[in-house]
C-alpha cells in the first residue's frame, strides 16, 4: 500500500464519523423541530440530512480513488475523490433551495411560531458537535492533503453557524419575538446555498485542470536553486484528486551528455517531490540555445 492510498484509508475514518454523527444529529433536529415548532430548527435538521448522503458521497469516491491505475486509467482513480465534492455540493444546493423556498413562505404567510427552550439547547448542542467535526475533519484534511475531506470539514463549519443560527432563532422567538424563528430558517439556506456553491467551484476548478498560479511560485524557486539548470521555460500543474502533477520544460548547457543531462532532470524531479510532496513530475530537458552576439536566449 503507497502512502497516499494509505491517506486515503484513513481519509475514510472521517467520513464514517460524519456519517454516524449526521445521522444522529438530523433524527433529532427533525424530531424536536417538529414536536416543539421551531422552523430554525427543522431546517437544520434538514441540512444535516442532505449532509449524510453529502458524506456517503465523500466515502464512496475516497474507496474508488483507492484503486490502483489500470490500462483505462493510466493516472489511477484520483479524481473520483473530486467528482464526490461535486455530487455533494449538488445535493447540498438542493436541499438550500428547499430551505430557502420554506422559510420566505413561512415569513410571507406571516407565520409565527414560539418554539420550546429544548429546540434551542438541541441546536447549541449541536453547533458545538459540529464544530468539534469541523477541527478533527480539518485537521486529518490537511495531514492527507484530501480535497474531499476538507469539503466535508467545510461543510461541518457552516453546520456549526446553521446552529448556532438556529439557536438564536429558537431564543428570540421565545421573547416574543417569533417571526424571527422563520427569517433565521431562511437565513440557513442562504448559509447552505453558499457553501454547496463553494464547494462546487472549487470541484469544478479542479477537474477543468486548474491551478492557481502563485501556487507554482515554490515550484519555480526550488527548480532556481538548482545549478546545473540553465532556465525554467515552462512550469504547469493540475490535481489528481489530492495529488499534483507537475510538468516542466528546463534547459542545460549543450556541452552535457545525455546521461548528465538526464541525472539533472532526476535532481529536478526528486527536489520537487520531497520538498513539496508532490506525487508526480515530468521534467523534459532541452539544450540551451547560446547566440554568441546576444548571448543566452
Amino acid at each position: 500500500m503507497n502512502d497516499q492510498t494509505a491517506n486515503l484509508k484513513r481519509g475514510e475514518k472521517g467520513a464514517l464519523l460524519n456519517i454516524a454523527a449526521y445521522l444522529i444529529l438530523a433524527a433529532v433536529k427533525l424530531v424536536i423541530g417538529l414536536v416543539y415548532h421551531s422552523e430554525a430548527l427543522r431546517a437544520d435538521g434538514l441540512n444535516n440530512a442532505t449532509d449524510i448522503v453529502a458524506s456517503l458521497a465523500v466515502l464512496i469516491g475516497l474507496r474508488i480513488s483507492q484503486r490502483p491505475a489500470d490500462s483505462d486509467h493510466a493516472y489511477g482513480h484520483y479524481r473520483a475523490e473530486t467528482i464526490s465534492s461535486l455530487i455533494a455540493s449538488f445535493i447540498m444546493m438542493a436541499v438550500g433551495i428547499e430551505v430557502l423556498i420554506g422559510g420566505a413562505k413561512a415569513v410571507v404567510s406571516g407565520t409565527e411560531t414560539e418554539p420550546s427552550f429544548i429546540a434551542a439547547w438541541t441546536a447549541l448542542g449541536s453547533a458545538i458537535v459540529m464544530y468539534g467535526m469541523y477541527v478533527y475533519n480539518s485537521r486529518l484534511a490537511d495531514r492527507i492533503k484530501s480535497s474531499a475531506l476538507h469539503a466535508a470539514a467545510k461543510d461541518s463549519r457552516s453546520d456549526a453557524y446553521v446552529s448556532i443560527g438556529a439557536f438564536i432563532g429558537v431564543v428570540t422567538a421565545r421573547f416574543h419575538l417569533p417571526w424571527i424563528d422563520p427569517v433565521i430558517a431562511f437565513l440557513i439556506g442562504i448559509i447552505i446555498c453558499k457553501t454547496a456553491w463553494d464547494i462546487f467551484k472549487d470541484a469544478s476548478h479542479s477537474l477543468t485542470d486548474g491551478f492557481d498560479l502563485k501556487d507554482l511560485e515554490p515550484y519555480k524557486h526550488t527548480v532556481k536553486e538548482i545549478k546545473e539548470v540553465s532556465r525554467l521555460k515552462v512550469v504547469k500543474a493540475r490535481y489528481l484528486g489530492s495529488t499534483v502533477h507537475v510538468e516542466m520544460v528546463i534547459t542545460v548547457d549543450p556541452g552535457l551528455s545525455v546521461k548528465e543531462g538526464h541525472e539533472v532532470a532526476d535532481e529536478v524531479e526528486y527536489a520537487i517531490k520531497h520538498e513539496h510532496d508532490v506525487t508526480h513530475v515530468h521534467v523534459h530537458v532541452e539544450p540551451e540555445v547560446i547566440n554568441k552576439d546576444r548571448g543566452t536566449n
